[in-house]
């Protein structure tokens, strides 16, 4: 299947997305926070209509955009549609394995991030395997037809 095909597909049938390396907003922490790509893409796909959990061992329990951040993927307990991962390409192949015990459709790794291995592990058990690109940048130009990425930004 084309890329293209592949990404609108998941999009389209996906309805979930558990978001590893989601940070949490502290109180000692600037404001800048709000700007980390993790929590402006967590956001976004909750305002289309996604369930969006985010995964954070180092923030479990806190809440951010109304979502509690849980320890790790096997401590969700709904079905998960999609794995978006905001972590180092060498932590892709540790995280592979654990979408593949949770049962999620799609294992999709952010700007910058790309692992073959990892890749390998979920495509053998038929998962679909996008890196390297934005789910938010994705979405929007796949189904808003919106350029540039940022439009709000733009003067």
């Amino acid at each position: 299947m084309a890329e293209d095909a592949l990404i609108k597909k998941t999009l389209e049938e996906s309805k979930t997305i558990a978001m590893v390396g989601v940070s949490s907003i502290k109180k000692e922490v600037s404001t800048n926070i709000r700007r980390r790509p993790s929590t402006i893409v967590m956001k976004y796909m909750q305002e289309f209509g996604y369930k969006v959990i985010p995964v954070n061992p180092f923030s479990a329990g806190e809440k951010i955009h109304g979502e509690t951040i849980v320890s790790k993927l096997s401590d969700i307990k709904i079905p998960i549609d999609i794995v978006d991962v905001f972590r180092p390409s060498k932590e892709a192949t540790m995280i592979a394995e654990d979408v593949i015990k949770i049962g999620a459709k799609a294992f999709w790794l952010q700007y910058g991030i790309q692992n073959d291995e990892a890749k390998k592990i979920v495509e053998s058990k038929n998962i679909s395997y996008i890196a390297n690109k934005c789910i938010k940048q994705e979405y929007q130009r796949l189904f808003l037809k919106t350029n540039p990425v940022f439009p709000a930004l733009k003067k």
